[in-house]
């Protein structure tokens, strides 16, 4: 819906006014609103669970069922909020022991209903007070491994030699080891999305190509029981789709969500396996998912269908509801984009993008008040519609990742504990995983190059870029537009060691945003610049 702003002088404060527009809600600084975005968030996991079994539901509503993806974030958002003081240790290490004895107790069978999984995996919705299957729901090997996740967290948390945590510790081990991977691949070279107990695999495909089941794969892989082949990561793999999207190089999946599930847990900062380590591609995954994050946000800034308010800290599409329901959206390239702006899409990205993540966050909290509530951001809004839209719900696979990635960012606590697992460590092993010191110089002691920022940034006339490399290599420094197409070639030589520079020509070319990108060493990295005049 169209705005119109005007400004007050009040007492020496600038006031904005607009109409349609929510008055701004009390600035915090950056640490209290991180802290506050966790803590809230945390919230929902304790309130929004049945004490004495220790289910949380899917969503804020009376009637919700379970989703074991929930529980699996609100496993380590207890880990979290133990650590920061929100619950005493015995607390959370109480509600912990809790909800693993309920999922190693629960009847296992395949029977239509009464059990709460099949073959140690589990049920998509349980229902929350009996914790059996309901919404005929599927035997999800994606939420099986998203609550495995949380429960292999809670196992490395709860160290101490007492007996409440030596037996989460056991119950941990005993849960995941019993899931039988081999199972959901019923003879398939990859595993199988889910099983019905009366259908069985029937309309269930494998998971192949990019999204967030990369750690159910390297749980099964690591799986000291049931472990699935380890071609299986190659069938994986088979379907990525490697491309360029608004000056960014990485492997494609619109929705931001499947670029920050695994992540929560696993640290892909320092490791890459076979199809990262091609000379064709030769970054990490989490360097892939901070490309994911920069190129939706460049998509937003440039709004190819002219979605309301988007704009360099108005970002932020991933799997959420939206006015007519529920629904994929993702960028680029564009996946259902409705005008749907989901916080915790920007949000989980905090722990790759921080400098563009931070101010977004600050602009939900000050503009739009009617976004935030009990449990923090609201699941989504559309500004698009009229009057503008705000969901009346949390969940709690959106609200997860805004607690873990907060935490990661802020302490890694999380990613620390995580990767000491043996299991994860196995499962990374024979995913093909090896560690890497820098990005293109894998035996090397520091990156073959560094970009600098462009100055002055923004430009009204000429800009200087500035570069350095480590050795002598093949350079080539591209000026592209916010679409990803290239404007110009400023350096095609072979250069180095040294210091060098390039100029951007701005009084040649349009108002607008540009990329910059340099290619160097088998690494491609990029950044934007902006031209005003």
């Amino acid at each position: 819906m169209q705005r119109f702003t005007t400004s007050i002088l009040l007492g020496g404060l600038l006031i904005m006014t607009a109409l349609g527009v929510p008055r701004p809600a009390r600035a915090l600084t950056t640490p209290a609103l991180l802290d506050t975005l966790q803590h809230t968030g945390f919230n929902y996991f304790w309130n929004e669970a049945n004490a004495s079994n220790g289910l949380i539901k899917d969503r804020s509503t009376s009637t919700s069922p379970c989703s074991i993806a929930s529980v699996g974030f609100g496993l380590s958002a207890i880990c979290i909020a133990s650590d920061h003081g929100w619950i005493t240790r015995t607390q959370a290490r109480s509600r912990v022991l809790t909800t693993l004895q309920t999922f190693w107790n629960g009847p296992q069978g395949p029977a239509i209903s009464g059990t709460i999984g099949y073959r140690g995996l589990y049920y998509h919705w349980l229902d929350m007070s009996t914790a059996t299957r309901t919404w005929d729901s599927e035997l999800s090997t994606i939420d099986t491994a998203l609550l495995f996740a949380g429960i292999i967290d809670a196992r490395q948390y709860f160290d101490q030699n007492n007996a409440t945590e030596n037996q989460i510790r056991a119950l941990a081990d005993s849960i995941t080891w019993r899931a039988d991977w081999e199972f959901m691949r019923n003879l398939n070279a990859g595993i199988l999305m889910g099983w019905k107990p009366d259908t069985g695999f029937t309309g269930y495909g494998q998971w192949i190509g990019y999204n967030e089941a990369m750690i159910m794969y390297l749980l099964a892989l690591g799986s000291p029981t049931h472990p699935v082949p380890v071609s299986c990561w190659d069938t994986w793999t088979s379907g990525y789709n490697w491309s360029t999207q608004y000056g960014y190089t990485f492997v494609i999946f619109p929705p931001l969500f499947g670029h920050q599930y695994s992540h929560c847990w696993i640290d892909f900062r320092n490791r890459w396996d076979a199809y990262m380590r091609k000379p064709e591609h030769r970054i990490t995954y989490f360097e892939n998912s901070q490309r994911a994050t920069l190129a939706q946000r460049a998509y937003c800034i440039a709004n190819p269908l002219h979605r309301t308010g988007y704009s360099a800290t108005l970002w932020g599409l991933t799997a959420s509801d939206d006015p007519f329901g529920y629904s994929a959206h993702g960028a680029p390239p564009a996946q259902n984009d409705n005008g749907t702006i989901t916080p915790t899409a920007a949000a989980s990205s905090i722990a790759f993008q921080p400098n563009e993540v931070i101010p977004t966050l600050h602009n939900f909290y000050n503009t739009y008040p009617a976004l935030f509530g009990t449990y923090g951001f609201k699941d989504a809004f559309n500004l698009d519609r009229n009057p503008d839209w705000y969901d009346t719900d949390f969940l709690g696979i959106d609200q997860g990742p805004i607690v873990i990635m907060i935490e990661n960012y802020r302490t890694e606590k999380v990613w620390n504990r995580f990767m000491q697992n043996p299991d994860i460590k196995r499962g990374l092993q024979q995913a093909g995983f090896t560690e890497v010191v820098g990005i293109g110089e894998e035996h090397g002691t520091r990156p073959p190059f560094t970009l600098l920022q462009n100055a002055p940034n923004p430009f009204r006339g000429s800009s200087t870029i500035g570069y350095r490399l480590e050795s002598t290599m093949a350079v080539k420094l591209r000026l592209l537009d916010i679409a990803g197409r290239e404007v110009l070639v400023l350096v095609d030589a072979i250069q180095g060691p040294g210091t060098f520079q390039a100029q951007i020509p701005g009084e040649s070319l349009p108002n607008g945003v540009y990329i910059y990108e340099l290619q160097a060493g088998g690494k491609s990295v990029s950044r934007r610049a902006t031209l005003i005049r």
